[in-house]
């Protein structure tokens, strides 16, 4: 008996390694798309009550119908900050992640201002509840000094930079506007609204990779 040192013949059957599987879209994608989906829906709420009400809306049901388009863009607006996070648009450092966190906070409050004026208005000139009601303007003012770091900052890429500048400048712009042009002000709001969030929600919809999120 012989032992043979002969190699076993390589097999033919084979046309090679499986194709690698395509990994789903990671978190960032799906942040900055539903992020940019809130603001979209929101700001377009909001911009469609002021064309409707004005700048404000009667008591009673058109109040309770404005002050929830309200909310729902301030819904879109802590949706927009948590995407700015996740995709690290003003930096990376302890600051950056610290102001995004006040940014949330300032929301927070702005949100249950509206929530006490849609359920309880009778309590709308309450000395607590007027302060309160004092951080909706303050959060905007913040979401504007967010929209100039970023654009600053350059990690979101393409129109991406600098749109939210341009979104996020909507107090610094109606207000003052508002004031010299009153028979306008609810044009002048609205279509800032939707030239700057709803169109900067739709951005983020259609091309998320501009923020740097992970395809």
């Amino acid at each position: 008996m012989s032992l043979s040192t002969t190699p076993a013949p390589a097999r033919t059957d084979r046309t090679g390694a499986a194709p690698a599987a395509v990994p789903p879209a990671g978190p960032a994608v799906r942040t900055v798309r539903a992020a940019g989906a809130a603001t979209a829906l929101g700001s377009a709420a909001w911009a469609s009550c002021i064309l409707v009400y004005g700048l404000g809306a009667d008591p009673g049901l058109d109040a309770a119908v404005y002050n929830t388009s309200t909310l729902l863009f301030q819904v879109g607006l802590v949706a927009l900050v948590g995407a700015q996070q996740a995709t690290g648009a003003i930096g990376t450092g302890r600051l950056a992640r610290a102001v995004l966190r006040i940014e949330h906070v300032l929301l927070g409050l702005a949100m249950l201002s509206t929530l006490q004026t849609i359920l309880v208005p009778a309590w709308d000139d309450v000395p607590a509840w007027v302060a309160v009601d004092a951080f909706w303007p303050i959060s905007m003012l913040g979401m504007f000094a967010i929209g100039i770091r970023i654009a600053i900052a350059g990690r979101w890429r393409g129109a991406a930079r600098f749109w939210p500048l341009g979104a996020e400048s909507w107090a610094p712009v109606v207000i003052p506007a508002s004031v010299a042009f009153a028979a306008a002000a609810p044009a002048i709001a609205a279509g800032h609204l939707l030239a700057g969030y709803a169109a900067l929600g739709v951005l983020l919809v259609l091309r998320p990779e501009l923020t740097g999120a992970r395809p």
